[in-house]
């Protein structure tokens, strides 16, 4: 780890805060920033995503960088989880009764301890889309939606301490591990979450997922809503990367023309955290709190799809305490590839042809529900 006086950042963070830091350690790197952990003059822990400089944010940087540091307990084994963006300690890998419908290798999360590698070679994303927001947002996209997803005092998130163009600054929380209890109140609290609302589908900021823009554009009716900004710019994107076949791309367009259809019945907008992997929930204090958000007006059946296309710890425990507080229309479970859809576009996008065989798995189930 490098220490405070070998970088920049006790001052950076100083200046954001207005308190003196009186320890600094880098624990890793990604998606052109790094990630701190600092003691404050208080006694205060905080994490800090931090960009070298503000173009570097700017510029773009290759998706799929990994972290340099071990991950905080949270998980075992398996296939390594997407290095987590935020917190340290978040849930990847395998663990109790963790769904396992695809490989656990989810794409570009936060470094946080154990963070690992995530995916395996492949073409990599193009540095910035036409007309897409600026990465320099990236940081406020973050603390936007986590201080929306606060708002609802439903699940608990990381305080937002400051944010500047190449500085995030959140609380420091210690790491835990799941439990029967925590898992079964995590899914009632998400319903309730779920259930604050929101305007319309999107969000009034730009967004992000991982390191690729996320268009939210808002938007009334979610079955077009979904295949607009959530399915077809990221095939497109694929697709021209050349990381999927004629035959992957003409799957996923049959499923945008049979949208309609295939969505279920309309629910209003629902507040999601969008990137809803298990590495960005952190079991800590007995409780699941929930990070590095994608924050927006969606459909609430995309978080637990999320939730189960990489293993959740006590899925069906969380699944029991959500539909015991709020029951979900018939046929969800068929919906679940479609739902996940979207962050298997996100994979190919971020780490190439290796997540193409999920994909068509997903589209197929989707357009056979």
């Amino acid at each position: 780890m490098t220490s405070a006086s070998e970088t920049p950042y006790p001052e950076r963070i100083r200046r954001l805060l207005d308190i003196p830091v009186t320890h600094a350690a880098v624990a890793g790197a990604q998606h052109g920033y790094e990630h701190v952990i600092a003691t404050l003059a208080d006694g205060r822990k905080v994490f800090a995503k931090a960009a070298s400089s503000v173009g570097d944010l700017k510029s773009g940087d290759p998706a799929g960088s990994t972290c340099a540091v071990k991950a905080q307990p949270g998980g075992s084994g398996g296939s390594p989880p997407r290095a987590s963006r935020n917190q340290p300690g978040g849930s990847g890998g395998s663990s109790p009764r963790a769904s396992s419908a695809f490989p656990r290798d989810p794409a570009g999360s936060t470094c946080a301890v154990k963070a690992q590698p995530g995916g395996s070679g492949g073409s990599s994303p193009r540095e910035k889309e036409p007309g897409s927001p600026p990465r320099a947002n990236i940081f406020a996209a973050e603390a936007n939606g986590l201080r929306w997803l606060a708002q609802a005092d439903a699940v608990p998130v990381p305080q937002v301490l400051g944010v500047a163009e190449d500085l995030l600054v959140i609380e420091l929380l210690p790491p835990g591990r799941p439990t029967t209890e925590a898992a079964e109140e995590f899914g009632a609290g998400l319903a309730r979450l779920h259930a604050a609302g929101a305007d319309s589908f999107g969000a009034p900021w730009p967004g992000f997922i991982a390191s690729l823009p996320l268009d939210n554009t808002p938007g009334r009716e979610w079955d077009g809503w979904y295949a607009e900004r959530r399915l077809v710019p990221y095939l497109r994107k694929a697709s021209d990367n050349g990381a999927l076949s004629r035959a992957d791309v003409g799957l996923v367009e049959a499923v945008v023309a049979r949208i309609g259809e295939l969505a279920g019945p309309p629910e209003r907008p629902s507040r999601i955290h969008g990137d809803l992997w298990s590495g960005n929930v952190l079991w800590s204090g007995g409780r699941g709190w929930l990070i590095d958000p994608a924050a927006h007006g969606g459909h609430r059946e995309t978080d637990l799809a999320m939730l189960a296309l990489f293993g959740a710890p006590y899925l069906d425990v969380i699944l029991r305490g959500y539909t015991g507080s709020a029951p979900l229309a018939d046929g969800w479970r068929d919906r679940i590839p479609l739902h996940q859809l979207h962050p298997l576009l996100v994979h190919v996008c971020l780490f190439g042809s290796s997540y193409a065989a999920q994909l068509r798995s997903a589209a197929r189930a989707a357009l056979a529900a």
